[in-house]
């Protein structure tokens, strides 16, 4: 069945047919060309330290190849950006769903974070010298970048913490201290940060005191300490970098993002679409998953007790209760692609949060049913399940930890709420106190 054929009724009315037809190569393209490619890529690879020096060169094929098929920047809105494919957030989310089953299709597509989100900041608020500088490469897939915001020394799900100090000294900005989890700057074509700090230390307002830099790679001052791990994973060439900077200078003109003091305002527009770009990879992931768990317990070979594992009711019930959880996460994500596209991310804040935490927690339980369905075999190289388990795992915290998210939801929905529900069920018990009243009937519950 080709993939335009499955998209979910309640959201066709707003995918155009050249979105469709796109979807459908996307789906031949992944399922294909880049699956297969995985193995090869994670052979070419090779070992030791080597795997820092360069890159897999499937990857320049699958990009050749993509480019080739119009696949290529399908993730910048059309309602936002002249720079894209000219598709809509929802449509790219539908995309991104299948991009989200090959560790190499987002990046052979010019689809892979950082470089999404790195590249709307520079499309929405760079300069015109910026742009031609790092955000026509970036389009080219030319070069790659990283965004640099979490620090090892406060606690990051709090912005405000930011402790990286970026002093004036004349024309130019001086950076000072530490960051880690930078995606990306392992990777050799890593060209270009995008590094948020704190500039105004003694404005009042502390969502005015961060400004948003961009500092070359090569920039003197800046050490790369080590590549983090990931449940034993380093992410090659990609890989996640603590990263120190000691008087590293960037001139004001050609660093400073939109404005002293801008910071917030351009992390907020960053990461409101990247959170549904990761939400609906990985409902892609949560598929794969599924289909591995589907063909494990069609394995004539695996019996246990003398009988194929598709008799036991209990893996039964784990294929449908995945299906009606990805089902079910899907439709949440896009509904906020579709809440963005109708105004901006700040408009789907509430949609938004309900994907970032909904849908990691659904992916990973369908990866863990996998997992046990496979044994051993699941936890180790043999399946995609480990690797997928552990990356995904990771955005229960990237982009701001469930938690942080959902103490915002509960304040807005309690805040927004709370004058009105009380009003409405007070003149509800009153109401069915007057209507008892006039029937002559004896209230028999105080609560009624």
């Amino acid at each position: 069945m080709p993939a335009s054929d499955a998209i979910p009724p309640i959201v066709l009315p707003f995918v155009s047919d050249k979105a469709k037809k796109t979807l459908d190569l996307v789906e031949k393209f992944v399922a294909q060309e880049c699956i297969p490619s995985d193995t090869v890529y994670h052979a070419q690879l090779g070992e030791g330290e080597q795997r820092w020096k360069g890159h897999p060169s499937i990857m320049d094929d699958l990009k050749e190849r993509a480019k080739k098929l119009g696949l290529w920047n399908m993730f910048l809105p059309r309602n936002h950006f002249k720079e894209g494919a000219g598709f809509s957030n929802l449509e790219y989310g539908l995309m991104a769903e299948y991009l989200g089953k090959s560790r190499v299709a987002s990046e052979a597509t010019n689809c892979a974070a950082p470089d999404t989100g790195n590249m709307e900041v520079l499309a929405k608020y760079g300069s015109s010298a910026q742009k031609q500088k790092w955000l026509t490469p970036l389009l080219n897939g030319e070069i790659r970048s990283a965004f640099l915001m979490t620090e090892p020394d406060v606690a990051s799900s709090d912005a405000t913490n930011i402790q990286l100090t970026m002093r004036r000294d004349g024309d130019e900005w001086v950076l000072n201290g530490s960051k880690w989890w930078s995606s990306g700057v392992g990777d050799h074509r890593c060209k270009v940060y995008i590094v948020m700090g704190k500039s105004s230390p003694h404005e009042k307002n502390p969502y005015r005191q961060q400004s948003v830099v961009l500092v070359p790679a090569d920039a003197k001052g800046i050490t790369i300490h080590r590549m983090l791990h990931v449940y034993g994973y380093d992410d090659a060439p990609h890989g996640h970098g603590h990263i120190s900077f000691k008087d590293v200078r960037v001139k004001d003109s050609d660093a400073m993002v939109l404005g002293e003091g801008r910071g917030f305002e351009i992390i907020q527009g960053r990461l409101g679409p990247g959170r549904i770009h990761h939400a609906m990879r990985t409902i892609g992931a949560a598929e794969l998953a599924l289909e591995w768990l589907i063909a494990r317990i069609n394995d004539e070979t695996k019996k246990t007790f003398g009988q194929p594992l598709s008799s036991h009711g209990v893996l039964l019930e784990w294929i449908a209760r995945s299906r009606l959880e990805i089902d079910a996460a899907r439709l949440v994500v896009l509904n906020a692609a579709i809440k963005i596209d109708g105004a901006n991310a700040k408009a789907a804040l509430k949609e938004i949060a309900e994907a970032k935490v909904l849908v990691p927690s659904m992916a990973l339980a369908v990866i863990d049913r996998a997992v046990q369905a496979y044994g051993g075999m699941g936890v180790c190289q043999d399946t995609p399940l480990a690797n997928m388990w552990a990356g995904i795992r990771t955005l229960r915290i990237a982009d701001g930890p469930d938690e942080v998210h959902l103490q915002q939801m509960a304040k807005r929905e309690n805040n927004d709420r709370r004058d009105e529900v009380i009003k409405r069920l007070e003149w509800q018990r009153a109401e069915a106190d007057r209507i008892l009243e006039r029937m002559g009937v004896k209230k028999l519950r105080s609560h009624l």
